[in-house]
């Protein structure tokens, strides 16, 4: 038996690779620079992972960007619009994550989507007529001969040719099985390069395989593998899969010759049930028992439980999925030991797997100190807030009166005009913003002297939107941290790690608060700031909220209480903040949802039951109690909102603004198809880039958009918040913004 992991945090314990890749964005450091500083990076990585005693260590789980980036340029999958520009490859690579606007050219970055039920996101490649699939990429070679240097012989890592066309774009007139000789090819040739340069295995990433599959998506699957391993160059290939089960192809899968399967023991409901029903005594089974996903410490008797019951004679032992998604470890957070104790972050997981493995060779007191460890009461419960949750009736989940009567009141109450604009929330977090809060934060400045900084942000942004002609006004969360951080700040029963990020997407971090306890709102939240700015100008401003499911989606949930009674808590907590801020004359209050579709089950059959069926009535918990004339917004961001409308339309928002630039305003079809009722916000320009929208471009946008919504259902709006943008850019975007919806608003 041996222990291994699918993958390891990149961006560095103390985010080293977020701040060297923003210097080299900013003309700080050389692409040399970059690149050295990432080498050095990961032979840190490795030699942890080493020295933790893991048998197989993974390469090419490194990324200066993407995963799913990475293996579309390894094959060549790059749109002409970017081969054509005269970059370098990394300045390519970061084209397509970030889009180019300079001397060289102007293209838009390739569309961002989440990663399956994560708040990881990755770059949706596209295949196009021309593309020509082969290979052309050297990362995942160089990193292999990198480790080899170091003295460790890797398992390299690609996204496997089945995900990667799952999660692709397809240019009108082509589709998947278009490419499946192509990349046959190109992937023997990755096989082929590895082999010649020693490695004796490939991990192919294959997640896709635990969604609902058709009979045409198994049929493409398996004529990619038959052909790809009728020769594998001498390479034995594990066929890895995580964030579930994979019981539409089991069988398959078993028959295939692989020479190892990784299956997720943690969330695949039926994995274990498949394993039992026979797994082949010629394969090798890495087992996913340790949770990639989340930061609580492994149960080992649990786990011990699973592991017996699994009939493979070659077991290797190893991480749910990428520990991409936990923080990098334990030993740089301060909480007291009787709280840090029930934790595991990634550098832990490792110790975990290799306790595991002791503890199946015999070695007890692991098992005996983890039992003990499990045995202590954490915590207890607010009976207040129970009897609070046992008292709720269908009443307390419906708004009234009925959303078509409430629209009309809502328009003769804010007379707004016909496309009204508005910004999603957050304006430019300045290095001043952050020094700010943060020396406020260390007691170097005084309440005093921050709130009237912060009294001076708001004064001078509420004033430029009102020059600028914006009809609905945010007062800019310079207050703000973070969107889930800074409410759980104001709530009992959350703990915030000092260290604890997470990457998002490219080199975004986020740190994810802990839910501890039972959660209740301490005291109003943001009722200070909003009605501030509501008292500075004529025209509404917005109150700006994160939304229960969201604030549970971004935090990492207790394992001892449904994820559904966790939701409920933080909804009544939120209701309490709607009911004061609507008190304090704030008329428009957005709750955003941004991550509404994170914990929605890959799989169809268990999206009502198991997740829409309570997500959505906890979000409409938070709202049904305001007047008819106050109007409720929220937001969504990077996810497929498609085949959800209906629920959406469930939420009983009065606006909701989509992400929608990157992904070409295609969810404005089903939309229309689905008589979607609550007025909508789709984003007109992609704030994840660092370009401003040519001139022109929102006009057309917006003519896109009133082409498949009324006008009277449509909110003219970025993508998302402008948190993280520069001030420059963001007013320049935003006067063209509102520029465009004047002109749409004289057309019609």
């Amino acid at each position: 038996m041996t222990t291994t992991i699918i993958g390891f945090p990149r961006l560095g314990e103390f985010r080293e690779l977020k701040f060297t890749t923003e210097k080299y964005f900013r003309h700080e450091i050389s692409e040399a620079d970059l690149l050295a500083a990432a080498k050095d990076l990961r032979a840190k990585h490795w030699n942890i992972v080493k020295e933790k005693g893991i048998t197989e260590i993974p390469s090419n789980d490194f990324s200066h960007y993407d995963n799913v980036l990475d293996a579309a340029f390894l094959v060549n999958v790059i749109p002409q619009s970017v081969q054509k520009l005269d970059l370098t490859d990394l300045e390519r690579y970061f084209a397509l994550a970030r889009g180019y606007q300079g001397e060289k050219g102007d293209v838009r970055a390739l569309p961002m989507k989440k990663w399956f039920n994560t708040n990881y996101h990755y770059i949706v490649p596209k295949f196009e007529k021309d593309t020509q699939v082969k290979l052309a990429g050297h990362k995942i070679f160089d990193e292999f001969v990198e480790a080899k240097e170091f003295g460790i012989l890797t398992r390299p890592v690609v996204v496997g040719p089945f995900t990667l066309l799952q999660l692709s774009d397809f240019e009108e007139g082509v589709a998947s099985k278009d490419f499946v000789d192509s990349l046959v090819a190109a992937y023997q040739e990755v096989f082929a390069k590895l082999a010649e340069l020693g490695a004796k295995k490939i991990q192919l990433d294959e997640p896709s395989l635990v969604k609902d599959l058709s009979t045409d998506e198994k049929a493409l699957f398996l004529d990619l593998y038959k052909k790809l391993l009728a020769d594998k160059k001498g390479l034995q290939v594990l066929l890895q899969t995580y964030f579930g089960d994979v019981r539409d192809i089991y069988q398959e899968l078993t028959e295939l010759p692989v020479d190892a399967l990784g299956l997720d023991f943690v969330e695949g409901k039926k994995t274990l049930e498949l394993v039992k029903s026979g797994f082949p005594a010629d394969k090798t089974l890495y087992a996913g028992i340790v949770n990639g996903k989340n930061i609580w410490r492994n149960n080992y008797e649990k786990s011990l439980a699973v592991l017996e019951q699994v009939p493979a004679e070659n077991l290797v032992l190893s991480t749910s999925c990428s520990l991409l998604h936990v923080p990098f470890t334990t030993a740089n957070e301060e909480f007291e030991e009787a709280i840090l104790e029930h934790f595991a972050f990634a550098v832990e997981k490792l110790d975990e797997l290799r306790d595991l493995e002791a503890i199946r060779q015999g070695e007890d007191d692991l098992l005996a100190a983890n039992k003990a460890l499990f045995a202590k009461k954490r915590v207890g419960q607010n009976e207040e807030l129970a009897q609070r949750l046992a008292g709720l009736t269908e009443k307390d989940y419906t708004r009234l009166p009925a959303f078509a009567e409430r629209e009309e009141i809502q328009r003769q109450a804010l007379k707004l005009p016909l496309l009204p604009t508005t910004t999603i929330g957050s304006f430019p977090q300045t290095k001043e913003v952050r020094a700010k809060r943060l020396a406020f934060r260390k007691g170097e400045l005084s309440q005093e002297d921050y709130d009237k900084f912060l009294a001076e942000q708001i004064d001078d942004w509420i004033k430029w939107q009102e020059e600028v002609g914006f009809d609905v006004l945010v007062h800019g969360e310079f207050e703000r941290n973070d969107m889930v951080e800074y409410f759980g700040q104001n709530l009992s029963g959350y703990l915030f790690s000092k260290n604890g990020w997470v990457q998002s997407y490219g080199m975004r971090g986020v740190k994810p608060p802990i839910i501890w306890g039972d959660v209740t709102r301490l005291s109003p939240i943001t009722v200070k700031w909003s009605s501030y700015a509501q008292s500075r100008t004529d025209k509404p401003v917005k109150g700006m909220l994160t939304g229960p499911v969201t604030i549970l989606n971004w935090s990492f949930p207790r394992e001892d209480i449904s994820i559904k009674d966790s939701t409920l808590q933080i909804a009544l907590a939120i209701k309490d903040e709607v009911l004061d801020l609507e008190a304090a004359g704030v008329k428009i209050i957005q709750i955003d949802e941004a991550a509404l579709r994170e914990k929605l089950p890959l799989r169809r059959s268990d999206w009502y039951e198991d997740y829409l069926d309570w997500a959505i009535p906890a979000f409409r918990l938070v709202h049904s109690t305001v007047a008819p004339d106050t109007q409720i917004h929220t937001h969504m961001c990077y996810s497929e909102f498609t085949d959800i409308i209906p629920a959406i339309d469930n939420m009983d928002a009065d606006v909701i603004s989509f992400e929608a630039s990157r992904s070409n305003l295609v969810i404005l079809d089903e939309l229309k198809a689905k008589n979607f009722q609550t007025e909508v916000g789709p984003g007109v320009y992609d704030i994840h880039s660092p370009r401003v929208p040519a001139e022109g471009e929102i006009d057309h946008t917006i003519e896109a958009i009133l082409a498949k919504v009324p006008s009277n259902k449509v909110w003219i709006n970025p993508d998302c918040g402008l948190k993280t943008r520069g001030i420059k850019e963001t007013k320049e975007s935003l006067v063209r913004l509102v520029q465009a919806a004047k002109a749409a608003r004289k057309e019609l």
